[in-house]
């Protein structure tokens, strides 16, 4: 069986070296939150802290990239794509490994944000890079591989972490530490697709203002908001799936680790569908209508899961939601800008993902604590479920309308 009769005629680009660099540096970027969330439940332990509070385990990995991402993608349009990827890769190393060295959860936390800062130079680069080298549906195709790839990493090392976080707490950090040989490997394959001799190396304000000019316009801003509302029901899902497990049907971390797994695996899925999504609908607003709505049914499905082989119907459903939704949302919005400020634009879509990704466990937890008095623990978990699916949905669904209301021409997304 060919790549190509599975993703579509497009597939051939996963032969191109150029593009196995980029799958290679995106191996580290997932594990951020994944590798992590099978976890949490268990290190109350060793760091000697409450269960909300390891919450902030999530949102110090996510809070960096907020103001960081912007940085690093205007940056690499002027100094280039190489530099920012490679340091990043090096960072995200040390930060994840040094946790298993600490029992401080300051130190940890801390560790966490140096995490954050690094993935600021992964994603958002690679989402820019593939954008720099591809169009229209080989782009939309390279895109979802590359999310596919997401997809199959998190379907591999969580149950991995999962397991060996009963021989010891440690261990699952130690995976952190591929981030050293891959980081060499982009050195030495990954080829700069940009020549920096363009207007963003000349632009004296370094491409900030005409950034800021692109984003301002509605169509641009809609699609750059409606590209971080799927983080609500995927954060939420993998902050709260280790006691969802545990309290709703009485499972191990193991098993919290397989879910998560089943929703990498759906991600992968639907993140490999996009370059034939691109190339059957004239517009891509409807099938990520379709996919945001899969966002949030999966993620009341897990909350509300009196089995786990339900649980894993829910998990199923919400990545392959995730797998289309982001893939498409991120091959939109590369096509939205010149190339000299496609790092710039990208970086503030990424962002606004981070804000959500990091806000969402606040939120969560917010809306948990105050319901505790009133409901048990997981209840609480199940209403904020509610509450984040509904604002995904509704959210998404609106700015769809604006970006469908506004657009320019038949040809735009």
């Amino acid at each position: 069986m060919s790549v190509e009769s599975l993703v579509g005629e497009n597939g051939d680009v996963l032969y191109e070296r150029r593009f196995q660099a980029l799958l290679a540096a995106n191996l580290l970027a997932p594990l951020g939150i994944t590798l992590v969330s099978p976890l949490l439940d268990t290190l109350s332990g060793p760091f000697g802290v409450s269960t909300a509070r390891l919450g902030l385990l999530v949102s110090a990995y996510t809070a960096p990239p907020i103001l960081l991402i912007p940085v690093a993608g205007i940056l690499a349009d002027r100094v280039g794509r190489k530099p920012i990827l490679v340091s990043g890769l090096v960072l995200f190393g040390i930060g994840g490994v040094g946790i298993s060295f600490t029992t401080d959860f300051r130190v940890a936390v801390a560790l966490r944000l140096l995490q954050g800062i690094a993935f600021a130079g992964l994603t958002t680069i690679i989402v820019t890079s593939i954008g720099d080298v591809y169009v229209e549906a080989r782009e939309a195709t390279a895109q979802g591989l590359r999310f596919m790839s997401s997809g199959v990493y998190q379907a591999i090392f969580p149950p991995i972490a999962g397991a060996l976080v009963a021989v010891a707490w440690q261990a699952p950090f130690l995976i952190y530490a591929m981030a050293f040989p891959v980081a060499g490997l982009v050195y030495l394959w990954f080829e700069e697709p940009l020549n920096r001799t363009t207007d963003a190396a000349d632009d004296p304000d370094g491409g900030v203002r005409p950034v800021l000019s692109l984003v301002a316009r509605p169509r641009v801003l809609s699609l750059v908001v409606g590209r971080g509302l799927p983080m609500l029901p995927w954060v939420g899902f993998l902050t709260y799936n280790s006691l969802i497990v545990a309290r709703g049907v009485g499972g191990s971390p193991a098993e919290a680790g397989i879910l998560v797994a089943v929703n990498s695996t759906g991600l992968a899925i639907g993140g490999s569908q996009a370059g034939r999504i691109t190339a059957r609908f004239d517009s891509r607003l409807w099938p990520l209508a379709t996919a945001n709505v899969a966002l949030g049914a999966g993620l009341i499905v897990v909350a509300y899961a009196p089995t786990l082989a339900i649980g894993v119907v829910g998990a199923a459903v919400l990545g392959v939601g995730f797998g289309v939704s982001l893939s498409l949302y991120r091959s939109v919005v590369t096509g939205l800008a010149p190339a000299h400020l496609r790092g710039g634009l990208v970086s503030v879509s990424e962002s606004g993902g981070r804000v959500v990704s990091t806000l969402t466990p606040v939120a969560m937890g917010a809306v948990v604590t105050v319901a505790t008095p009133a409901l048990s623990v997981l209840s609480a978990v199940r209403l904020a479920a509610v509450g984040t699916a509904a604002v995904a949905v509704i959210g998404g669904t609106a700015t769809l309308l604006v970006a469908r209301i506004t657009r320019p021409s038949p040809t735009d997304a």
